[in-house]
């Protein structure tokens, strides 16, 4: 299973192609059947999404599927999603996170439902920190919030958090990458600096450190959210097995955040995947019966 760009795909008319070979020559269902073992599944480069499209692209190929996993800037993905480029995600984050590209996208992909419950988004500080409300916050870290890629949904609600919250009309949000976010708050809590951050769980680092979501008197990030499964309306016709594991994958956020602390401790999230896997087969059973 290795990442790569994004590519076009040629299913369709190599199905159409096979389809004429059986028609004319005979040719063994097993033959027929060979474009439905490739599936490509689109997602963002978030600790999240990294490990649960890496546990559902192994689970496919242990049961004989040929997965590319294709990394995408958020909005890609649903587009690539959509017109069937690729075949799904498991990387839809309802009803706020990723409310304007399901809004765009709703009648032009199939919404397989709930894959994780009780994920939440919101800005997020060291327990340490003497801030509990971001209606309280004053000076603190500079007057700044580290963010991660721009265009990611908890970017735009943070810009809108800026502007609803009169005592953050000067404060500055940084972009910058998931990765980067991570290791500055890292770095901050070893010095016992103070720091706020866009942050989101499921995620390693609720696990790794000591993290309290500020409150959201404004509601500006929204409560509870769920991450749902999508693919493209052709899949279910090109890959009925496929379809299937999709939509009966489901876990929870300890599940989810086993994978993630694995990866964010140094193993690939190929391995990580894996080790999982081993650890849960009765409930990867119940994705594939």
């Amino acid at each position: 299973m290795k990442f790569s760009k994004p590519m076009k795909f040629t299913a369709l008319a190599l199905g159409l192609g096979l389809t004429a070979i059986v028609a004319g020559c005979g040719s063994s269902d097993k033959e027929s059947s060979k474009d439905d073992k490739k599936i490509e599944l689109a997602y963002v480069e978030w600790d999240t999404e990294v490990a649960s499209t890496n546990v559902i692209a192994k689970v496919l190929e242990d049961k004989g599927f040929k997965v590319k996993t294709t990394a995408l800037d958020n909005a890609v993905m649903w587009e690539a999603v959509s017109n069937g480029k690729a075949d799904g995600m498991v990387a839809g984050w309802l009803p706020n996170t990723h409310a304007a590209q399901y809004e765009k996208y709703k009648d032009k992909l199939v919404d397989l439902g709930v894959n994780l419950k009780g994920a939440k988004v919101g800005l997020v500080v060291p327990e340490y920190m003497k801030v509990d409300s971001i209606a309280d916050l004053k000076d603190q870290a500079n007057k700044s919030i580290t963010g991660i890629e721009p265009g990611a949904g908890i970017m735009s609600a943070t810009e809108k958090a800026l502007k609803e919250y009169k005592n953050l009309s000067d404060w500055k949000l940084k972009s910058s990458s998931s990765g980067a976010m991570t290791v500055a708050l890292g770095q901050a809590i070893k010095k016992n600096e103070d720091i706020v951050i866009t942050g989101w769980s499921p995620h390693w680092m609720f696990q790794k450190y000591d993290l309290k979501y500020l409150k959201d008197p404004d509601n500006v990030f929204g409560g509870e959210e769920s991450i749902h499964t999508f693919v493209s309306k052709d899949l279910k016709k090109k890959s009925p097995e496929a379809y299937k594991i999709l939509d009966n994958f489901h876990w929870t956020t300890k599940d989810m955040e086993e994978v993630m602390l694995d990866v964010a401790d140094g193993e690939t999230p190929e391995k990580a995947a894996e080790k999982w896997i081993k650890a849960h087969k009765d409930q990867v059973d119940e994705w594939t019966k």
